[in-house]
């Protein structure tokens, strides 16, 4: 009997130093958050392009007139032939340059190399603003121009086999 007093007065000191969780009170349930309504005019028009290893993404808003290429200003990509060849789409048509002067466009590039990541960031500028374009004026003058624009070009490297230093040659036969 001793004993168990002893301990009721332990548990009781300790209960007094030591915080004791609380039962945890049940959330109420809340209501399910509602988007905001995006209008038909704010909506980004997204575009994916694929050029040998590369795969290209372009996200065109309206807003601020600024192309930007895996997040720096396109002014900015050397060698200056690659960055003539992604503004391609862009200086076809006095067309073409309303609707990127009024726009904001953004695209990512990965995999491949810089010729490959340049030809994909092309094509999927054209289709984005083929896209936003409100008729098929664009895309046809695009198709004169270059089908590549707003058709991918599917050709990769084919990959090296054995008995070869290539895809296809085979070493040479010697008899000695």
């Amino acid at each position: 009997m001793a004993n168990e007093t002893g301990l009721d007065n332990l548990n009781k000191e300790l209960a007094g130093v030591i915080p004791q969780p609380q039962p945890q009170q049940r959330a109420a349930k809340k209501a399910p958050v509602r988007r905001k309504a995006v209008s038909k005019k704010n909506k980004p028009i997204i575009e994916k392009a694929r050029r040998k290893m590369a795969v290209a993404r372009a996200r065109l808003m309206p807003g601020i007139p600024r192309i930007t290429l895996n997040s720096f200003d396109i002014r900015t990509l050397k060698p200056a032939e690659l960055r003539e060849m992604v503004l391609e789409p862009v200086n076809i048509s006095s067309l073409t340059k309303d609707i990127a002067d009024k726009s904001d466009i953004s695209i990512n590039v990965y995999g491949g190399g810089a010729s490959g990541q340049a030809q994909a960031a092309r094509s999927a500028l054209a289709k984005a603003i083929a896209k936003a374009a409100s008729s098929d004026v664009i895309k046809k003058m695009y198709m004169e121009y270059d089908r590549t624009l707003l058709v991918d070009d599917v050709r990769q490297v084919e990959p090296k086999k054995f008995k070869g230093p290539k895809a296809r040659a085979r070493f040479q036969k010697s008899y000695r």
